[in-house]
């Protein structure tokens, strides 16, 4: 319970912080206006010429890009702000002031820096995919409902794991923003279900990016086409990256040499 006391203060005080510059949430509300409309008008534009994509109908895509915009104000709210911070004081030598805090060192890099205003995005995703859902054919049972905030949940640690992997790396390598930049490319390609790719790009966004996990594995629980199988396979993978990023990142705070070293 203390690393969940400790992102609730953490979120109170950025919440503080962000609220002083209320211009921003108009700001990111245009984005994620535009962003949404861009969405819509391809969606628009790919199902007046076909009635399904591999599968996939019009509400099962919308379904997929619900939880796309939504995965995508997580990581801007609680992870991508973070990560920065962290690969900033590396870099600066200023990560001194966090190891000398009587705190786990991960949990404390992990959630210090918080991003309100992004959370418009998650907002935003949870209206697409209430939409999404009213249009599906099948009913969204308890057992649904549960698989998919099962796998959401699964889904944002992956990506948590990954973040703080790249992060990581910035202990050997300081400057690693490009790497860091790739990952907005990548995740675009989460928009679409990782079934409609060739297979070897299906396994790259499965197991080396978890987009796939992170956005198609919750929109499958959403649509019926979620197996057990391939849940469990989730927790499984999202078991491992934890342990392998933490892990990392223990190995990487050896190579650390700040301001006072």
């Amino acid at each position: 319970m203390r690393p969940l006391r400790l992102a609730w203060l953490f979120f109170r005080v950025g919440a503080l912080n962000d609220l002083q510059y209320r211009a921003n949430f108009w700001l990111q509300l245009l984005q994620s206006a535009i962003q949404l409309g861009t969405g819509l008008a391809v969606l628009g534009l790919i199902f007046s010429q076909t009635l399904a994509l591999n599968g996939w109908s019009a509400p099962a895509l919308l379904a997929v890009m619900g939880v796309h915009i939504l995965m995508g104000g997580v990581i801007g709210v609680l992870i991508r702000p973070s990560m920065e911070r962290l690969r900033s004081d590396i870099r600066d030598g200023t990560f001194d002031f966090v190891l000398t805090k009587p705190e786990d060192v991960q949990v404390l890099s992990s959630v210090r820096e918080i991003r309100v205003w992004q959370g418009v995005d998650i907002l935003v995703g949870l209206v697409v995919l209430g939409v999404a859902i009213g249009q599906l054919q099948e009913s969204l049972g308890p057992i649904e409902a549960v698989a998919f905030g099962v796998a959401l949940v699964i889904g944002a640690l992956m990506i948590y794991s990954f973040w703080l992997v790249v992060t990581t790396v910035a202990f050997w390598i300081v400057r690693i923003d490009e790497i860091a930049e790739l990952f907005e490319g990548v995740y675009q390609s989460g928009r679409w279900p990782v079934t409609i790719y060739p297979e070897w790009l299906r396994v790259s966004l499965t197991f080396l990016v978890p987009i796939a996990f992170a956005v198609t594995v919750p929109a499958q629980a959403l649509t019926q086409r979620l197996t057990p199988e391939t849940l469990a396979l989730a927790a499984g993978f999202g078991v491992v990256a934890l342990l392998v990023s933490r892990a990392f990142f223990r190995i990487g705070l050896r190579r650390y040499s700040g301001a006072s070293a």
